[in-house]
């Protein structure tokens, strides 16, 4: 079951945000804060290892490093706008543990560090100033992150048009209105979406009673 899911995670690597936002809509899409920290970054997708970390600590992003399984991205609710969350040390151990990345409502520091490893990190920003370590919380727990609820398991696909978290329980669903959606995309040529799109929106402005 184990290789089944790996592949799973895999393939939704090869599907746009673009594509799974149409299909699940902005109730899963994170907002425009949570983005690529260095570019260009890679699509990643995995499922979510969640983390909890109160403001002014990251204790648990830190302990999380070396529970979460390879293949994971690591989700991060946090909000802390004044600390970071990690940097260039705890990036680059994760990476070495096989995490695919980090999603952060929050910020990190040691960019530098962390583009030239290329481990990608989806986040609010960079700040210098790093977070204490006394808080405890529990690991895989649902999360908010980028006003979106992510649920331990979920499989999140991020790139550089934005975060898109799919519940683990419609994954197969999603996958397949994906793959239809871009196999349809594929088959069109410009010319017919033009005319279509045209037809489309010519009928939404007589219905609303534009002239013009």
């Amino acid at each position: 079951m184990a290789d089944v899911n790996e592949a799973a995670d895999l393939e939704f690597a090869d599907i746009p945000t673009t594509t799974l936002a149409d299909v699940l809509g902005r109730e899963k899409v994170m907002d425009i804060g949570i983005r690529p920290l260095w570019q260009p970054v890679p699509r990643i997708a995995g499922p979510a290892f969640t983390v909890r970390c109160p403001v002014g600590d990251n204790l648990m992003l830190h302990a999380a490093i070396h529970r979460a399984a390879p293949g994971s991205v690591i989700v991060v609710e946090s909000g802390d706008l004044d600390h970071a969350l990690a940097g260039g040390n705890v990036c680059a151990v994760a990476r070495r543990r096989g995490v695919v990345g980090f999603v952060a409502d929050g910020l990190i520091r040691d960019l530098g560090e962390v583009r030239e490893m290329a481990f990608p990190v989806f986040a609010r920003g960079v700040i210098p100033i790093p977070g204490g370590k006394k808080a405890v919380e529990p690991l895989n727990t649902e999360v908010r992150c980028g006003g979106v609820a992510v649920n331990a398991g979920d499989i999140v696909v991020a790139d550089e048009e934005g975060v898109v978290a799919v519940p683990a329980q419609r994954a197969a669903e999603v996958m397949d209105a994906a793959r239809a959606k871009l196999a349809k995309e594929a088959g069109e040529s410009l010319d017919a979406w033009e005319e279509a799109h045209r037809i489309r929106i010519d009928k939404i402005l007589r219905d609303q009673g534009f002239e013009g």
